[in-house]
C-alpha cells in the first residue's frame, strides 16, 4: 500500500513508513515539553462522554409510524396490567 500521509510540511509518509516508526517508538520514553495530544491536534474536542462511548445521533427517517405504534403497545400493556392480568407467556390469565 503506498497510500500516502501530508504531514503538513511537505513530507509525507507512507502506511509502511508510519507501521515502522510506531514499532521502533520506545513506549517508556520521556514525551517532549511540546508535544500536542493527537485530539488536540486533528482539532476533535472531548466532549461530556467519548465518542466510542455513546454514538452521535443520527438523523431520523420520514417515517412517523413508529411512534403511535410504540405508544400503542405500551398502552395495551398497561392497560392489561391495570384489569390485573398476566401477559407474560402470550396468553392473557388472572395474576
Amino acid at each position: 500500500m503506498d497510500e500516502r500521509q501530508d504531514v503538513g510540511e511537505g513530507r509525507a509518509f507512507t502506511e509502511a513508513e508510519l507501521t515502522a516508526l510506531a514499532l521502533a517508538a520506545d513506549p517508556d520514553g520521556p514525551i517532549d515539553d511540546d508535544a500536542v495530544p493527537v485530539a488536540e491536534y486533528l482539532g476533535q474536542h472531548a466532549g461530556l462522554l467519548p465518542p466510542w462511548y455513546m454514538p452521535t445521533p443520527m438523523a431520523r427517517s420520514g417515517s412517523r409510524w413508529r411512534i403511535p405504534v410504540v405508544l400503542v403497545v405500551v398502552a395495551a400493556f398497561v392497560i392489561i396490567e391495570a384489569f390485573g392480568l398476566c401477559s407474560t407467556f402470550g396468553q392473557l390469565v388472572p395474576a
